[in-house]
């Protein structure tokens, strides 16, 4: 005899198979068997159970726009994702500027199982003495400037930002914060509040007051940065713009006048930083010192980690009045740590020949990178900007180069430009043949 829970999940299956709903009590014992499995799974289950992962994505992952790649990706390695179908990609964008040493580096994946096999989160941030934390945080300092030797963790490069502006009120006592037209910075309150384009911003107003957009490698903007500025935060090569570096000459006079008017200087290195310029750090290009550096996406070596860095003197504000000024309870997840010490150690080995090799790199994707419909390219290391006349042909290249097998995607305020930003462990052959790929589809 079948119950009530069998006769709906059975309906639901002809219908489904648009055979006629039951209304005998001798059914197959092929359908029987359908309806005792639905049974089991539960009526929810049951639709799931006919639904795909893409399907269940849809519904249940919170979406951030209409159109996602929905790739369903089962396994990265290198510079290669591989689909559920097996299909093999390139990757021309490493998470975002995240997968600097390549997908899943043994050497990470080593230090994530050791560390397991120790603790997981234990308490919040900053009471217990973690050696993830600790032997990451002497690491990053013994390879920065001698200012920058205080390090606090976070969860996310949007999370460092955050703190990052905590910390320039309470140092300066002072609201004012300076930030530029075109720079990304996080979509958090407080972030979202600093990013430079009103098409982001405005849905979301009434946003943090006291925040003035100046124009990125102006001399002119200099002039509004004065005694009541807190801080200036930049992106020390505005990303989201299309890889737009700034001169020297602009980078440094912006530093003498947060010095002069005793201005904070936040340099956003979250995507710059871990080689991507072909240097460890992207301020070294400039030859300065920032005040505070935000570091994210590789840092974390593939694992959820931000930090912002500064002097001590400056950082031990957030100690006293009142106590515990900045707090967080994830923040430098000890797996996270460990995965990122092993991936900048990876990053430093030999001499940092990982770095070394990127502007050799550079230089093929540019010598390769050539067709009437490609109007300019904007690069700055390993990281290219190709730009077309539109989004809608810049689109049109990217669809056809994910069906042929190389991930790619656009820049937030550069519609029509193709983002490149692979592992810096890209081989020589893997960029001959992605760059073979984006030519074709510019043909097509």
């Amino acid at each position: 005899m079948r119950n009530n829970s069998q006769v709906r999940s059975l309906t639901f299956l002809l219908l489904i198979f648009d055979f006629p709903t039951p209304d005998s009590p001798t059914l197959p014992t092929n359908i029987l068997n359908l309806c005792v499995l639905c049974t089991v799974i539960g009526q929810q289950s049951s639709v799931n159970f006919l639904m795909n992962q893409r399907e269940l994505f849809l519904k249940h992952v919170a979406q951030t726009s209409t159109t996602p790649l929905a790739l369903e990706i089962v396994k990265a390695e290198g510079c290669k994702l591989y689909d559920t179908a097996g299909k093999e990609y390139i990757d021309l964008i490493g998470g975002i500027s995240v997968a600097n040493t390549g997908h899943r580096h043994p050497e990470v994946i080593a230090a994530i199982q050791q560390q397991l096999e120790a603790y997981l989160h234990i308490m919040v941030y900053g009471e217990f003495v973690e050696a993830p934390q600790v032997q990451y945080a002497k690491l990053l300092t013994d390879n920065l400037p001698a200012s920058l030797n205080s390090v606090y963790f976070t969860n996310s490069g949007a999370e460092a930002v955050e703190g990052a502006m905590k910390l320039a009120k309470r140092v300066t006592n002072r609201t004012q914060i300076v930030s530029f037209n075109n720079s990304y910075h996080g979509s958090t309150q407080g972030a979202l509040s600093i990013i430079g384009d009103e098409y982001w911003r405005n849905a979301f107003r009434p946003l943090l007051p006291d925040v003035l957009h100046l124009e990125y490698n102006s001399f002119d903007s200099l002039g509004f940065i004065n005694e009541n500025t807190a801080c200036v935060i930049a992106e020390t090569v505005q990303a989201e713009a299309g890889v737009k570096p700034p001169s020297k000459e602009w980078m440094q006079a912006l530093r003498k006048k947060c010095t002069a008017t005793g201005t904070l200087l936040i340099l956003d290195e979250i995507q710059t930083g871990f080689g991507r310029t072909g240097t460890l750090w992207g301020f070294q290009h400039f030859d300065l010192v920032p005040d505070v550096i935000l570091l994210g996406k590789a840092l974390g070596g593939g694992m959820p980690l931000g930090a912002f860095i500064a002097d001590k003197n400056l950082m031990d504000t957030f100690t006293d009045n009142p106590v515990l000024g900045h707090i967080t309870t994830f923040g430098g997840h000890p797996v996270s740590c460990a995965a990122g010490m092993a991936a900048m150690k990876v990053l430093l080995a030999d001499e940092q020949a990982i770095i070394k090799s990127v502007a050799a790199k550079q230089k093929l994707f540019l010598s390769l990178l050539v067709h009437p419909k490609i109007k300019a390219i904007h690069s700055f290391g390993l990281w290219i900007a190709i730009e077309f006349d539109s989004f809608e042909t810049n689109k049109k290249v990217i669809d056809k180069c994910i069906a042929a097998g190389v991930l790619t995607d656009w820049f937030l305020f550069a519609a029509n430009c193709l983002r490149i930003s692979p592992p810096l462990t890209i081989l020589d052959d893997e960029i001959k043949v992605a760059c073979a790929v984006i030519l074709s589809c510019c043909d097509s």
